[in-house]
């Protein structure tokens, strides 16, 4: 599932490529998504201009000249494609590649462009949606109004998280897993903030460190700037290529790493693969306290 990093990647990729571009038709392959794609709502942004792009969590909003918006979530395998007026294909992050024999089976909707181009959502599971809202219920929306500060935030801070977790009797991993504390993460990120800290995921946080918590904090703003920088860097080669270039795949510590020795200096313990709320976690049975 693409999080934060990937999907500021491909809101970063998405302004360099569609941004002041006016959305001319719409073709809906296929809108059994997550929710059901609304032909008539979708149908509101043609003949407008995308003007401001933006993430908040893992959501994408495209703002076009008019109030009207659309919230876009990429679930578990949804991500954009991008068409140039010379039919050039490119992707817009580095978590996936390009598949031109397969794509088109998973091409959900194409969104013709001014100038020739397209955009397309493709979406192999279907997990993903797309939702037009507008600007004055954009603060009540259901899927953003009780989302957590972001980790690159100052507000993501030492008081903050100290004062969140009073009275409460939550394991480490489970805390930075929920949207509510802090928005945008996800297993695979959790994982490796954990593992670069020195602690355990199943740790509770009541006996959590004031040391471990800015720890915590620390790491978590480090590896998510590192993986959007990572992905970032390559965002004008996100062509036909292998894709492999920028990702931060390259440089997990621990994440799906079962059985491998752990990467840390004068370390050499086993990374373990146990289950915290039925997601697979993956820790150092010896650097990690």
């Amino acid at each position: 599932m693409p999080e934060l990093p990937e999907v500021e990647v491909v809101k970063r990729s998405l302004i360099t490529k569609i941004q002041n571009s006016i959305v001319k038709a719409i073709k809906i392959n296929d809108g059994r998504l997550r929710y059901r794609v609304d032909r008539n709502q979708i149908k509101k942004i043609i003949g407008l201009k995308f003007k401001k792009i933006l993430r908040r969590s893992k959501y994408l909003l495209f703002f076009f000249n008019s109030d009207v918006i659309m919230l876009v979530h990429l679930g578990m395998t949804g991500k954009f494609f991008f068409i140039n007026r010379k039919k050039t294909k490119y992707k817009t992050s580095f978590y996936y590649n390009i598949n031109y024999e397969k794509d088109k089976k998973h091409d959900r909707i194409i969104f013709n462009l001014s100038n020739n181009q397209k955009l397309i959502y493709n979406d192999i599971r279907k997990f993903g949606f797309i939702k037009i809202t507008n600007l004055k219920d954009l603060k009540q929306n259901p899927h953003l109004k009780y989302l957590g500060p972001e980790p690159l935030s100052a507000q993501f801070n030492k008081r903050y998280f100290k004062n969140y977790i009073i009275r409460k009797k939550r394991t480490i991993k489970d805390l930075l897993m929920d949207q509510k504390f802090i928005s945008g993460l996800g297993n695979i990120y959790v994982n490796e903030i954990l593992f670069f800290s020195g602690i355990k995921p199943n740790k509770k946080i009541v006996k959590l460190s004031d040391d471990e918590i800015k720890k915590i904090i620390k790491l978590t703003k480090k590896l998510i700037k590192k993986a959007i920088i990572l992905g970032g860097s390559s965002i004008r080669d996100f062509s036909s290529s292998s894709g492999k270039k920028g990702s931060f795949q390259q440089y997990f510590g621990v994440y799906s790493k079962k059985g491998e020795e752990c990467i840390k200096r004068n370390c050499r313990g086993e990374i373990i693969k146990i289950v915290i709320s039925n997601r697979s976690t993956f820790y150092c049975v010896k650097c990690q306290k």
